[in-house]
């Protein structure tokens, strides 16, 4: 049963449900082919409808029109003042975490290059009090309508969980102090209808490439379908498992149980000329670099000795080769 300063809070943040998040906010930029061109290029979208003099953006770039960038502007342009006051309200709660939880995006309109969007966004709901094994707090859920001129382009639903932080407990009970300093068994892979055939050729030591029988697209991750022509048919090539590091980011924070920072992830090229997001193994990460040839390897995780996990697992990783 909720305490009566629970209900108490709970009650104040439906207070908001209905009020605006963002008024009259207007895009930094115009739809344009550079940023579509950027965009495509990291997803590997090859769809022609994004090229040429009749090119279209991508329907989910709906969002990147509407964002403020890294210039030190303060929130998104046209944020309203309720946002801030909600998020704030949650903040003195003890609910200072937030983690995306969910993005819905309903597309009524092609945007084209020269095009300028406006948006409006509303709190649209705020949820009772949910306890997640992350922690206790509340799902706030923001719709933003995207515009050109008076036309409506799109819907964009963006669904946060903020939270207060449940403390780490040892089996007993008791809160661990040394929990932070001994790693946690890596997290396993989900693992899903799509891309069951990458982690079954994983388990027995084989790197797995979707291939599309239509056009000979190689693609990953696993999909479905083809992003270059649309066949629903495929099937697999193994690859070597040689490439280099394509770029990386060193992770500092936040800390995460099942790794002990800093460590450096990679997302690594394939010879095949597919991407890959793994770890570098068998060398510090502040000696990793772009270019750093790499081969993959096989590691088997969650066979030590009181480990949570129900039953081994394979992992993919790259470990530098020599002279690089």
């Amino acid at each position: 049963m909720l305490s009566e300063r629970e209900d108490e809070l709970g009650a104040r943040l439906k207070e908001f449900e209905g009020r605006a998040a963002a008024v009259a906010g207007v895009g930094k930029d115009p739809v344009n082919a550079p940023m579509i061109r950027h965009w495509c290029e990291a997803m590997g979208d090859t769809n022609p409808a994004y090229t040429g003099p009749d090119a279209i953006a991508p329907p989910t770039m709906l969002q990147a029109w509407t964002m403020a960038g890294l210039s030190g502007q303060a929130g998104p342009p046209g944020r309203a003042e309720a946002f801030g006051e909600l998020l704030a309200l949650l903040d003195a709660a003890g609910c200072t975490s937030v983690v995306a939880t969910d993005c819905e995006q309903e597309y009524v309109r092609p945007l084209r290059p020269g095009d300028l969007v406006t948006f409006d966004a509303v709190i649209e709901s705020v949820s009772d009090r949910k306890t997640t094994k992350l922690g206790t707090g509340y799902f706030v859920t923001t719709r933003t309508d995207v515009r050109v001129g008076t036309e409506l382009a799109g819907t964009h639903r963006f669904r946060i969980l903020k939270y207060a932080p449940t403390p780490r407990k040892s089996r007993k009970g008791r809160e661990n102090p040394s929990s932070h300093r001994r790693p946690r068994p890596r997290p396993r892979p989900v693992v899903n209808r799509d891309n069951a055939g990458f982690w079954e050729g994983v388990e027995r030591g084989r790197l797995l490439i979707q291939r599309c029988t239509g056009c000979g697209t190689l693609r990953h991750p696993w999909l479905p379908g083809c992003n270059a022509c649309g066949c629903l048919e495929w099937d697999t090539v193994e690859a070597s498992g040689e490439g280099t590091v394509f770029s990386y980011v060193v992770m500092h924070h936040p800390p995460f149980p099942a790794f002990d920072p800093p460590y450096a992830v990679v997302l690594v090229e394939l010879a095949e000329g597919v991407r890959m997001v793994s770890n570098v193994v068998g060398v510090p990460y502040d000696e990793v670099r772009i270019g750093m040839p790499v081969a993959a390897e096989f590691r088997r995780y969650g066979t030590d000795a009181g480990a949570d996990d129900e039953s081994p697992f394979v992992l993919p990783v790259f470990r530098a080769r020599e002279g690089s």
